[in-house]
């Protein structure tokens, strides 16, 4: 009993040195502690504790010396710059909900606008939990407002729900109850209720003959409203704006398949394991495409207030359908492109396109646009132009036609073209002879080669 008392005697003189030292000091000394060392004197704690007549003092009333997690700062998220052009839009959807887990690249929601849609990602190394959503989709907003405040450093949602789900199954299941005997004195009682009467049959339906058909069942039809996006109401606007604004003219030519056709089948093999893309017809047009701006550089150019500027240079647009609406990103330099340099283009900004990653860069400028409605089926059409160019050309199906081969009837495939432009700036010379080139070359691709 004396031992005990000078062991407790020391250990209240060590606690009250704890108490006259400041909190920092006194949590450093513990945390320098081994952990064997610091299990001994919690265990030694605990045993003087319940001895007769001791009083703890304040510092014994601290169990557990386990270091606090990092006192991280709440992360404001805003929403990011969106182009120089472009100064608001609309959440179109919101990826995390309050209480997620997010780490570093996380897309916590997406803004579209009348270009493009816009990722807002956590950009912070420190991962935390989403402690505020402070927007909704369809909600507008503009750049560098607030959408979002994230507890950096706390942990996810993932792992706190987890300890409900095991609390749960840890629950002992409810014990099933015996089944009763019956009572005796209780059973004469309940067989002497009478039975309930069967319940009445309902009414059959009547005919389909004889179905009501009046006149205000008859409009009320299914139908949706569905709220124009940013995208389509903005190409709304560049289209009205171009047929208000442009003398539109459109010209027509045919152009035989039959040599592409066969130099695709020859090399594509090869091309595709040289290049690791596949050969196609669309880098075949847009190389044609080229040579024939630079041979007619009307089509290339663009009416600036009273000044025309021809462009020395061919940027085209690749028309691109979207769920959300039609874009056109840019390959830029295809006269200085071989065919797979375009390929390899039109694959990446294609694959953009469809995952609503393509930004507004890619989308930037411009010369020149060609629009492929043959994927669909289209047989002849006339394409609008997009603004500010001055032409477009479209491309349609190919068909097997009856065709003057010499002095023979032939089969063949054939691909009407059109090019519709701005007549303001392009005579129908020029219009034509741009046709006239483009078919020759794609007639027959050697003279690419030799740059006749």
């Amino acid at each position: 009993m004396l031992r005990n008392g000078r062991r407790l005697t020391r250990l209240a003189s060590r606690l009250q040195d704890l108490q006259t030292v400041s909190r920092p000091t006194a949590a450093l000394s513990v945390y320098g502690l081994r952990e064997g060392h610091q299990a001994q004197k919690r265990q030694d704690l605990s045993r003087y504790e319940a001895a007769p007549g001791f009083a703890a003092p304040l510092a014994v009333q601290l169990r557990s010396f386990q270091m606090a997690r990092p006192a991280w700062k709440d992360i404001s998220i805003a929403v990011p710059s969106m182009g120089d052009s472009i100064t608001e839009g609309t959440i179109a959807t919101v990826e995390k909900k309050e209480g997620d887990a997010v780490k570093d690249g996380d897309v916590l929601a997406q803004i579209e606008t009348d270009k493009v849609t816009i990722d807002v990602k956590y950009t912070e190394a420190v991962g935390g939990v989403l402690k505020k959503v402070m927007v909704a989709e369809e909600d507008t907003v503009s750049v560098g407002q607030e959408v979002f405040i994230v507890d950096q450093g706390a942990e996810g949602g993932a792992t706190s729900e987890a300890a409900p789900a095991k609390k749960e199954d840890a629950a002992p299941a409810p014990k099933k109850e015996a089944p009763k005997k019956a009572d005796p004195k209780v059973a004469p009682k309940q067989a002497a209720v009478p039975p309930s009467p069967p319940p009445k049959a309902a009414p059959a339906p009547p005919p389909k003959g004889e179905e009501s058909s009046s006149p205000a069942d008859r409009t009320k039809r299914p139908e949706r409203r569905v709220k124009m996006t940013r995208l389509r109401m903005r190409v709304a606007d560049r289209l009205k704006g171009a047929q208000n604004t442009y003398a539109m003219l459109s010209t027509f030519n045919e152009v035989d398949m039959t040599g592409l056709m066969q130099l695709r089948a020859d090399y594509k093999d090869a091309f595709l394991e040289k290049h690791g893309v596949k050969l196609g017809f669309m880098s075949a047009f847009v190389k044609a495409s080229a040579e024939a701006l630079l041979a007619i550089p009307a089509v290339n150019g663009v009416i600036d207030g009273t000044d025309i500027i021809y462009r020395d240079y061919c940027d085209i647009s690749i028309a691109v359908a979207t769920p959300k609406g039609l874009v056109v990103p840019v390959l830029r330099d295809v006269d200085k492109l071989d065919f797979a340099g375009v390929e390899r283009a039109i694959n990446v900004l294609g694959k953009k396109a469809r995952d609503g990653t393509i930004s507004i860069d890619d989308m930037a400028g411009g010369t020149f646009t060609i629009s492929n409605g043959g994927v669909y089926g289209s047989m002849l059409s006339t394409p609008i132009i997009n603004p500010p160019q001055s032409a477009i050309l479209g491309m349609h199906a190919i068909t097997q036609r009856a065709t003057v081969v010499g002095k023979e009837i032939l089969p063949r495939p054939i691909m009407n073209v059109a090019l519709t432009y701005d007549h303001r700036l392009i005579d129908g010379r020029e219009a034509v002879t741009f046709l006239k080139r483009l078919k020759e070359v794609i007639e027959d691709p050697r003279r690419l080669l030799l740059g006749v």
